[in-house]
């Protein structure tokens, strides 16, 4: 059964109308993404949010009501995309204003070009786009644990306790995208197989 990225209340209601392109990995990237976040979280739980699952954004959206057309777009680009390799670098962060521990992955070749694709296909489209940045400021990741509302010091702590490189060989290979939507204070998805 689909483990959903988002689901409390709060969360279910700050994503309302947004739609998102994201990686769901599954194996080695998954485990450690688990064994990470479980750390983090450490004392912290009810003073921070997180996702409930692993997942790489490649695109956020704000398109409510044209949904089925960004879908078929999505359709599109994912029928004409190779499988996805993800390897993690480091646990990083995201320092303030936004203090988020994350995955940092390495910019594989088959990553770089799947969102690069999705750029040029977007670019031809007036589809809103959240939090976009050019391939070349992007940092490839998953949200670990969202300690915006930790004050300094809290944070810093979960810097300095987060921060590390990881062994080599955290890759694994993606072979769907997930179309996440969040309408009707609840999370909907469809996996897309990429090829």
């Amino acid at each position: 059964m689909r483990r959903p990225f988002m689901s409390t209340p709060a969360q279910l209601t700050s994503l309302e109308g947004q739609q998102y392109l994201v990686l769901r990995p599954t194996a080695v990237v998954a485990d450690a993404y688990s064994e990470v976040q479980v750390a983090a979280l450490g004392g912290l739980r009810d003073a921070v949010t997180h996702p409930h699952t692993g997942h790489v954004t490649l695109r956020g959206f704000s398109e409510p009501e044209r949904r089925h057309l960004l879908h078929a777009l999505i359709r599109e680009w994912a029928a004409d995309q190779h499988p996805i390799e993800l390897t993690v670098e480091a646990v990083d962060v995201f320092p303030a204003p936004w203090q988020i521990v994350i995955l940092r992955l390495a910019r594989t070749p088959a990553l770089v070009t799947a969102y690069a694709g999705l750029t040029a296909a977007l670019d031809a489209t007036d589809f809103r786009r959240l939090g976009e940045l050019a391939l070349d400021d992007w940092t490839f990741h998953l949200s670990v644990v969202y300690g915006k509302h930790l004050d300094e010091d809290a944070w810093s702590d979960l810097e300095r306790a987060s921060v590390r490189g990881l062994p080599a060989g955290v890759t694994e290979t993606v072979s769907e995208v997930e179309f996440v939507w969040y309408e009707n204070g609840a999370e909907h998805a469809e996996v897309i197989p990429l090829g």
